[in-house]
């Protein structure tokens, strides 16, 4: 209790800093600058959290913290964190400590692995192979046959679009029906009142952070729908610029594709640096703007009980205080 008093005094001298996270089975990670923590909440009902120190990749290459081509770095980073997180999470939680199936030790010992490794890259491979099929190979089919009735590029990416968000929403809806996943979407309710708690200076309790939303502008989810609207506008962009260039009448499957996958990089930058910059201003514009996003992540939040921000709180302070050792290090 000591501790959480100083830190919150502490906070209370402090620029505020951006605090990202991520919801997990039965706990919540926090990110800090120089830390990230998981805290889960066991069966017995015992809070664990564990955080180590972490180092950005732009201290480490400058050019990797650059306008645009921080906001790839940064998906790419979140993205392979992600996946380690649910990892960590699942063995603290201790609900799959049962012993390796025989095959399962023969793939680790063919391939001179950790099962838990095996399993990490085949479940990446495998999201990264759903997400192109649904977010990549279906708009561009979409798109293809669209354009044989219409000409104007806007206008098909728009229906382009139109069918990501669709994709998006139902998928998202689809997986809100199982009941381990609400309890991870209230994780990730818990996640943001938490750090509006933080970001307004407050002391981190249960009774601060209940009353704000569930809703935060830099969330993933809003992160996701700027990218799926940017992507319209630079697809029309771009289709023109090559229909000019080819001198054909329409694009094909192949080509829109390709497009897709080669713009990637300029939407994702893009992307990052709008979502940043309405998460830090404020107005009327600014609100309207957010407010898609917002209103998208109340497919991915629900409102979370005491218990659930007690655990959000827990990662969240011991991400701080693990940051604050290391940049004092850093600092001698």
């Amino acid at each position: 209790m000591t501790h959480s008093i100083q830190l919150n005094q502490k906070r209370k001298k402090e620029a505020p800093i951006d605090i990202g996270g991520q919801a997990v089975l039965e706990g919540v990670m926090m990110k800090a600058p120089r830390a990230i923590a998981v805290a889960v909440r066991k069966p017995n009902g015992e809070i664990v959290c564990e955080a180590e120190p972490y180092t950005p990749l732009s201290a480490k290459h400058k050019w990797m913290g650059w306008p645009f081509v921080r906001g790839c770095v940064n998906m790419v980073a979140m993205l392979k964190l992600g996946m380690q997180t649910l990892q960590k999470a699942t063995n603290m939680l201790g609900v799959l400590e049962e012993e390796p199936s025989k095959f399962e030790k023969w793939l680790a010992a063919k391939l001179g692995k950790g099962i838990d490794k095996i399993v990490m890259a085949t479940a990446m491979v495998l999201a990264a192979g759903l997400a192109m099929l649904l977010f990549m190979v279906l708009p561009a089919t979409a798109a293809t046959l669209i354009n044989r009735v219409i000409s104007s590029q806007l206008l098909v990416n728009l229906c382009t679009g139109v069918v990501r968000i669709a994709i998006l929403t139902a998928y998202v809806a689809a997986m809100s029906l199982l009941p381990d996943l609400r309890r991870v979407f209230a994780y990730h309710g818990a996640e943001h009142k938490t750090v509006y708690c933080h970001e307004n200076k407050l002391p981190l309790t249960p009774e601060n952070a209940r009353q704000f939303s569930p809703l935060h502008p830099r969330c993933g989810t809003a992160f996701l729908l700027l990218v799926m609207v940017i992507a319209i506008l630079l697809g029309a962009v771009a289709d023109q610029l090559i229909l000019l260039i080819s001198g054909a009448d329409r694009l094909g499957f192949v080509v829109r594709f390709a497009r897709g996958i080669l713009i990637l990089p300029l939407i994702t930058g893009l992307s990052y640096e709008a979502l940043k910059g309405l998460a830090h201003r404020d107005g009327p514009l600014v609100r309207a703007l957010r407010w898609p996003g917002l209103m998208m992540q109340k497919l991915t939040t629900r409102q979370p009980d005491d218990a659930q921000i007690e655990v959000a709180i827990a990662a969240m302070e011991a991400a701080l205080a693990l940051s604050a050792q290391e940049e004092a290090k850093q600092a001698q």
